[in-house]
């Protein structure tokens, strides 16, 4: 190792300091710069990715460190000024104390430095990136930022490139972002290497985004079309410009500010019935700040009257941001109330802002609030919950209010789509950003993200800034601006669109980051256990069955008529029945077209299963009833098969044209003990080593009982269809006996079968689905020939999909009987 002298340390130093303060500037620039600063969004990382490759353990941490201060001060001073506002410290302090905080905020800076460098050098630069990514999603999911924010949410200006967030949504974009800068930061490092070394880091760099945009333009294209005709609604949002009321509560007291904020939305809202037609009137969070229909004093019931008979008079519904009670507690809510009929629903706030409004019961205590005498007393709502507007003539749709933090978090707009939501209606009090519009802007792009993940439209509404219509493409036709009073109408309709990915599978990146990175976890355990031992099985300890052409030709058809079938069973229940076995035509089907060739093709490989040993300068295979000697000089090739159909194998090629076909699932370990022997024939046939590399992989990963296809597709699908028929027959005939003692055994033991069948070939499906994700995600890393990386993401995700198999379905299962 080369020394490091006072020189080189101090002009690292300033290389390491010039490349933060680089990223920190386009990080800033990326997130104050408006609606052209995206594409800072793709570049902003690289010069502290550089240096990073070269930092310790110790720096990586420091360095992390560093990046979160500097980029919540440099992105986020605006929210520490309005935070030392808010409660009195001053703008300074407030600053002060966010930077000092900022490693807590933003933890998933550090996270990312310390996954990158402790995976980089041992397992390659695709792997870490990919890990350092999924740290970075991981680490927001665990520990949700209070504004919700993410690198992804950036993208919000670019049309294009926010469509994608139907699929993954901001945290993909973030994922897609980190890869993008890691991809340049490649690029610039190996550019004095020549073209071959940089180029694909580039043209990976470019494809990303121009991905992006391609699904952008198709989704857009798609929305370009007309829509059906639908029942629709125009809806008034006020904005009245009312900020502070506790300012202003304690200049003119309480009774003369709601006095105030009725005259003031009582007459916009008039007007907005009059000059726009409204249907229905939307006013912002708490602008009726006590609780509605619960008074607490004669002047509250006043109040209460008086806004129904505003809304009587009006003859339209209103959907108003105030206060509900019940024997819990109180909570900030959005109150739907009808003419002549009072209220008719509520929705409570599901997130209310930490200490400000709402302390965990584990935290509250006397010395809390006497500390922070600020802390609110709010509880927590139960979720998702869907208001009915409707008009005077009976049109209505269908929506789902999001009140101030509730628009920061997907999975509540998900919720509520799934629940059949036509629009979501936000509801925010963003007064306290008013000398901060950056706050409001940001609160804004991360609320469109809501509309886009889910492709409802959604109306805005605030007290002062910034009020807009959303469409479901997240395009903003209309907004307000900060300090403005103003009377918005948007229209929604009664439609209800295709469910998204998102809305499929829920937020669920993040949670499919902590699982890639648990795999990562349990790969680099099996490694480390497996450390000093040898990689390369004995030949002694190898499977090996030999095949004639024939042999194997009939074995291979089989298997590919077994796959048919089963490909067969799960199109007709995706397309016709569901996922569940309804009749005695698919368990036919699974018999004959599954179950069948698979045992016959197991009993074909079995006829030609061999021991094999080195002996006397021979490879010696030893069936039952015969003896194969092949003189290890007559090995002049192998040749992995291009199919591996029956199963991975390869064929010995001799010098006299002769084969020996060989079905092994260790193919590495043929070649190491031949290597030992001094003979090395060369592999042959296209992409060789690769296809070597696939099934030595393959097989290294397999555990023999645990994989065996009698265990997991005979014997363990015989526990729950115990479970599943016991219960059946409690119900069905009042006994875990009961069908026998009706109509005799053999009745009792055909309902067994039937429900042992079912179970076989729902498991064998699932069998099939993991295996397809296995490889599909093993594939890059075999492809960009990261051996290592391969071998340690197959070893993880292979003991993933073993406990997801025999734990995670009778846990289901479990589940089920409990839940029901």
């Amino acid at each position: 190792m080369t020394p490091v002298t006072g020189s080189d340390g101090r002009r690292r130093g300033i290389r390491t300091a010039a490349a933060l303060a680089a990223s920190t500037t386009l990080f800033g620039v990326y997130a104050l710069g408006g609606e052209h600063a995206w594409p800072f969004g793709f570049v902003m990382l690289a010069p502290w990715l550089l240096v990073l490759d070269r930092a310790g353990p110790r720096a990586a941490v420091v360095q992390g460190l560093g990046m979160a201060i500097a980029t919540t001060l440099a992105g986020f001073h605006w929210f520490g000024a309005a935070i030392g506002d808010y409660l009195g410290l001053g703008t300074a302090t407030g600053i002060a104390l966010l930077g000092l905080l900022a490693p807590l905020f933003q933890p998933q800076w550090l996270a990312f430095a310390l996954i990158r460098q402790g995976l980089r050098r041992r397992h390659g630069v695709a792997l870490a990136a990919a890990a350092a990514a999924a740290g970075w999603v991981g680490t927001e999911t665990l520990v949700p930022k209070l504004l919700g924010d993410t690198l992804g949410h950036g993208l919000a200006p670019s049309a294009l490139l926010r469509q994608a967030a139907d699929l993954g949504g901001a945290a993909g974009l973030t994922v897609l972002l980190l890869w993008t800068n890691e991809a340049i930061a490649m690029a610039w490092r190996r550019r004095r290497e020549g073209r071959r070394a940089w180029w694909p880091s580039l043209a990976l760099a470019g494809l990303l985004p121009v991905a992006l945009a391609g699904y952008g333009a198709m989704r857009l294209q798609q929305f370009a079309e007309p829509p059906p005709p639908a029942e629709a609604l125009r809806v008034a949002l006020v904005q009245a410009n009312q900020a502070d009321y506790e300012r202003r509560r304690r200049e003119i007291g309480a009774y003369a500010v709601v006095r105030e904020a009725l005259d003031v939305h009582y007459g916009l809202s008039m007007a907005a019935l009059r000059d726009h037609g409204a249907d229905v009137l939307l006013w912002s969070e708490t602008v009726y700040p006590t609780p509605f229909g619960a008074p607490r004093s004669a002047d509250g019931a006043m109040f209460d009257a008086e806004i129904q008979a505003f809304v009587d008079a009006m003859g339209v519904p209103l959907l108003l941001g105030s206060f509900d009670v019940d024997a819990a507690g109180e909570y900030n809510a959005a109150l739907l109330l009808e003419p002549g009929r009072g209220r008719v629903g509520a929705y409570r706030k599901t997130h209310p802002f930490p200490l400000t409004e709402h302390v965990p019961t584990w935290l509250d205590a006397p010395w809390l609030r006497r500390m922070l005498p600020w802390t609110g007393g709010w509880q927590a709502g139960d979720g998702a919950r869907l208001l009915p507007l409707r008009s005077a003539d009976g049109r209505e749709v269908q929506v789902q209010a999001l009140v101030c933090l509730d628009d920061t978090r997907p999975q509540l707009a998900i919720d509520a789509a799934r629940l059949g939501a036509q629009a979501l209606v936000g509801m925010s009090n963003d007064s306290w950003f008013t000398g901060w519009s950056a706050g409001a802007r940001l609160h804004l792009a991360v609320a469109r993200f809501r509309s886009v993940e889910t492709r409802l439209p959604q109306l805005r509404v605030t007290t002062n800034g910034l009020s807009a219509l959303v469409d479901a493409t997240g395009n903003v036709p209309v907004q307000t601006t900060m300090g403005q009073q103003a009377v918005l109408t948007g229209v929604i309709a009664a439609r209800d669109p295709t469910p998204t990915l998102m809305v499929r599978w829920g937020d669920w990146v993040g949670r499919a980051a902590l699982v890639f990175l648990g795999v990562l976890a349990i790969g680099h355990i099996a490694v480390r256990r497996r450390a000093g031992t040898t990689d390369t099985a004995p030949l002694e300890s190898l499977d090996v069955s030999v095949l004639s052409p024939g042999a194997r030709l009939a074995a291979a058809a089989m298997r590919l008529v077994a796959l048919g079938g089963l490909g067969l069973s799960a199109w007709w229940m995706q397309t016709r029945i569901g996922w569940q076995v309804q009749s005695m035509d698919q368990l036919s089907l699974f018999g004959a077209g599954v179950a069948l060739p698979l045992v016959g093709a197991a009993a074909i490989t079995r006829a030609g299963r061999a021991g094999m040993r080195l002996q006397d300068g021979h490879l010696v295979l030893e069936q039952a009833r015969r003896r194969i000697e092949i003189p290890l000089a007559s090995i002049t090739a192998l040749r992995p098969w291009r199919c591996p159909l029956p199963g991975a194998g390869l064929d010995l090629v001799l010098g006299s044209g002769a084969r020996w076909s060989l079905r092994l699932d260790r193919p590495k370990a043929l070649q190491a003990a031949l290597a030992g022997q001094d003979v090395a024939p060369p592999l042959r046939g296209p992409l060789a080593a690769l296809r070597l590399r696939v099934a030595e992989a393959r097989g290294a990963a397999r555990r023999r009982w645990a994989d065996h296809a009698a265990l997991k597709f005979g014997a363990f699908p015989l526990l729950p269809a115990v479970i599943a028929f016991q219960l059946h027959q409690r119900i069905t005939f009042g006994g875990p006996f009961g069908e026998w003692q009706a109509f005799g055994a053999s009745a009792w033991f055909g309902g067994l079968a039937i429900w042992w069948a079912s179970w076989a070939l729902g498991l064998m499906l699932f069998a099939a689905a993991l295996r397809m994700a296995i490889e599909g995600l093993v594939l890059p890393a075999n492809a960009l020939r990261a051996e290592g990386p391969a071998a340690v993401w197959r070893r993880g995700l292979e003991d993933l999909a073993r406990v997801l198999f025999y734990v995670g379905v009778p846990g289901w299962l479990l589940w089920r009987v409990l839940a029901g």
